[in-house]
């Protein structure tokens, strides 16, 4: 484990361990009735030093396996030796479990107290209950200290994770958020511009014109109106850009029929298979009719997924001579018209929103349906001046 990824609790555990190894190798070193029983002490003791500094055995696990087997050779000689080396026993319970898979570690604790316990015998100790209990408890202790850290560990992890999900998941809701907010606000300045500077500056436009043509021939004013005849066209033409760049960006790149047709592109597992007819011959129509066209086809798209419950919904756009017209048919299990409220509690994308958006523009809307008889939601816009098929 490298030691920069530690925990202050982590690192105070592991200095604890190495001050547990050298006390019990001390103790083993001072109690040895040989010489052999010495140096042998201090042999562990310099391979487990060794072994702790290098960082191959924090960053290899075979390299980790490879010094734990020096180690525990060590120290058997050192059992060998002395029968105080058992104590030492109860340290290498920790690193066997620390560095090996759990296969591996719960036999190697096992053996390991099995050596402590008959070295005891070995070196003619008197027998007694705590030779054989000593080591087992201890074992035991170690195994239930470490696999429930395991556990602790493992589940902190979880929730540490499922906090930084939390988190992800709550900086992409402002996001979209505020995604969403930019995108209304940008509808609702090209909807302002259109109905306020736009349809001003026109209006001024026309009358110019006609202040131009009630004007006698040669009149000095001619000039200063036909300047501001220009003037409001030039900014009325860049009322428009304004509006344009303000648009929906469904409607940025393409027509209204393409935004439609996207609309239909299969969805979620359970949504509504859609489809796209148009008829008549298309015409280019004010942004306005088309962010209100196809906000309208969203909503009752909307509707479909989240009410209707159907399996099918079809979307016809229609240029007529002197209107264009949206329906949209499901075949959901449907409901009264007459018990809609007359108010909206889906947060503006509900049927009095559509209406709202249709009789903005002069337009009218009309839903038919019936329990288990599916909806069909009509919107019919008249063309503007200007504007045919």
């Amino acid at each position: 484990m490298d030691p920069r990824s530690l925990t202050p609790a982590l690192r105070a555990l592991r200095l604890c361990l190495h001050l547990l190894m050298a006390g019990l190798l001390a103790l083993a070193a001072l109690r040895a009735d040989s010489g052999a029983g010495i140096v042998l002490a201090a042999v562990t003791g310099g391979v487990y030093a060794v072994g702790s500094a290098l960082p191959s055995v924090r960053d290899s696990r075979r390299a980790a396996a490879l010094w734990l087997a020096v180690l525990c050779a060590s120290w058997l000689a050192l059992l060998w030796a002395t029968p105080d080396g058992l104590w030492v026993a109860f340290p290498l319970y920790f690193l066997q479990l620390h560095l090996l898979p759990v296969r591996w570690a719960l036999p190697s604790v096992a053996l390991t107290a099995g050596a402590a316990i008959l070295s005891y015998v070995r070196h003619g100790a008197t027998l007694n209950p705590g030779v054989f209990i000593g080591p087992l408890l201890g074992g035991a202790v170690a195994v239930a200290t470490v696999l429930g850290y395991q556990a602790l560990y493992r589940e902190s992890e979880r929730r540490r994770q499922m906090v930084e999900e939390l988190i992800e998941t709550r900086a992409e809701l402002a996001a979209a958020e505020r995604h969403a907010g930019t995108l209304a606000e940008r509808e609702r300045l090209a909807r302002e511009i259109h109905d306020t500077l736009a349809q001003g500056l026109s209006s001024i436009q026309l009358l110019l014109r006609a202040a131009e043509r009630a004007l006698p021939e040669g009149s000095p004013a001619a000039g200063h109106i036909e300047g501001a005849r220009r003037a409001a066209q030039d900014n009325l033409a860049e009322a428009r850009r304004f509006v344009r760049a303000l648009s929906p960006p469904d409607l940025e790149h393409g027509s209204l029929a393409a935004a439609l047709e996207r609309l239909c592109e299969p969805g979620p597992e359970g949504s509504p298979r859609a489809r796209l007819t148009v008829s008549g011959t298309p015409v280019e129509l004010p942004t306005p009719y088309e962010v209100a066209l196809l906000r309208i086809a969203q909503s009752a798209l909307a509707n479909t997924v989240r009410h209707a419950s159907a399996t099918r919904a079809e979307i016809t756009l229609s240029f007529m001579d002197a209107s264009v017209t949206l329906d949209v048919v499901d075949d959901g299990k449907g409901f009264d018209p007459a018990l809609l409220s007359p108010s909206s509690d889906d947060g503006g994308f509900g049927l009095p929103a559509m209406r709202a958006r249709a009789e903005s523009l002069g337009g009218a809307f009309t839903v038919e349906s019936a329990p288990g008889q599916g909806t069909a939601v009509a919107v019919s816009l008249p063309l503007p001046a200007g504007v045919s098929t």
